[in-house]
């Protein structure tokens, strides 16, 4: 059998970090500079806000941009250790910025492989256990560079790296297909709802909202359902069956729930960000949940809500950290057809949002399988040959 040997990850990669780019003279074009900030649990993400980008002479340009495969991890914050990412080919070209630690295999091991390794409980432990800072959490290169990997063979992490492949191409396929299917919904509720284009040769009656087709009328959301505040704190996201809701663009888990059914979440604070899940639940308290008196109108309801959030928090309040209460959402207006059935539309959304749900359910099923196969692959408990 295969002898596995223990070396530090600066033996098997070459770990660097960013460029101390002046903040001041970051701006809207130019080439993109993945920060602290852009670094998220397992992606890069660009929001507007998060999207800073450098068009001044560079001089150390190829020092400091990254390239396809490298794994990039965010060093400071409160899920250090748990902020990284591979850099995908559409994401270039970037340069990095200091705080962020990148991470590229030498000849001793292959990137896919130190990308399962880095990837793992085992690196979130490591990290969760030698990160030094209370208000701020962070880890040095050095920290990182500290953490213990087990290397087989070139041709042994080949094999271990394309089985945790496999399901990961598999979770990719379902993650775009969802994408798709959320797009087509967007489109045609903005058909429908703001442009009227299935109307267009209709009549239109006046509203409080601007014209309409005749035989609609103006919501409220409240009228299809209460507007609830979650009861919990942070500190109940310690690992369970439950999802649990916050207003982070993620959700962690926790052993207890408070809510169970049809639910469209949104966030309070932060940037506002909506969601939907069918099923048993906690949320934060500054999360709002909206429970629809009829569950089949909770698909449509959530992409008016998702479709109108800027109309929604421009009400938002606060001068440090903009909030909206649950006025701002069940005071919300809307135009729809006065007898909804009538049009079939609505269980259109319906029906998208149940082949999403059954494609997110095939996601957590294969994400649970590659997450107890990588820690027994990793450490050589299976044994691949």
């Amino acid at each position: 059998m295969e002898e596995w040997k223990e070396y530090k990850l600066s033996e098997v990669a070459t770990l660097t970090t960013g460029f101390p780019f002046d903040g001041h003279k970051y701006g809207k074009e130019g080439i993109r500079v993945v920060r602290g900030d852009n670094v998220t649990i397992g992606s890069l993400r660009w929001d507007t806000e998060k999207d800073k980008r450098w068009n001044e002479p560079f001089e150390r340009a190829s020092e400091f941009s990254l390239s396809a495969e490298d794994i990039v991890i965010g060093m400071d914050g409160s899920r250090v250790g748990r902020n990284r990412a591979k850099v995908k080919q559409e994401d270039l070209p970037l340069y990095i910025a200091q705080r962020v630690a990148c991470i590229r295999h030498n000849e001793l091991s292959l990137q896919s492989f130190l990308y399962y390794q880095i990837f793992s409980q085992t690196f979130e432990n490591y990290i969760k256990a030698v990160q030094t800072g209370t208000s701020i959490p962070h880890v040095s290169l050095k920290q990182i560079g500290d953490f213990p990997i087990l290397l087989p063979s070139l041709k042994v992490q080949q094999r271990i790296s394309s089985i945790l492949k496999s399901l990961d191409d598999k979770i990719e396929v379902n993650r775009r297909i969802n994408e798709n299917l959320e797009q087509q919904a967007q489109a045609l509720f903005k058909s429908w709802f703001v442009d009227f284009e299935p109307f267009r040769d209709g009549e239109f009656v006046e509203s409080e909202l601007g014209m309409i087709p005749k035989g609609w009328r103006v919501y409220s959301l409240s009228e299809f359902l209460p507007v609830i505040t979650g009861k919990k704190d942070a500190n109940v996201a310690k690992g369970g069956q439950y999802p649990f809701f916050s207003c982070s663009q993620d959700y962690g888990w926790t052993d207890n729930y408070s809510f169970d059914g049809n639910a469209i979440l949104v966030a309070g604070n932060g940037d506002f960000n909506v969601k939907m899940y069918n099923g048993k639940f906690e949320a934060y308290q500054r999360t709002y949940v909206l429970m629809p008196y009829n569950p089949k109108y909770t698909a449509w309801l959530y992409y008016a809500v998702k479709f109108h959030l800027n109309e929604i928090t421009s009400a938002a309040r606060g001068s440090v950290i903009k909030f909206i209460t649950k006025g701002n959402l069940a005071d919300f207006k809307f135009p729809a057809p006065s007898i909804l059935e009538d049009e079939g539309i609505i269980e259109k959304f319906d029906r998208i949002k149940k082949k999403t749900a059954s494609n997110e359910e095939e996601i957590r099923c294969l994400a649970s399988i590659r997450d107890t196969l990588l820690p027994r692959l990793m450490s050589g408990e299976i044994k691949i040959d």
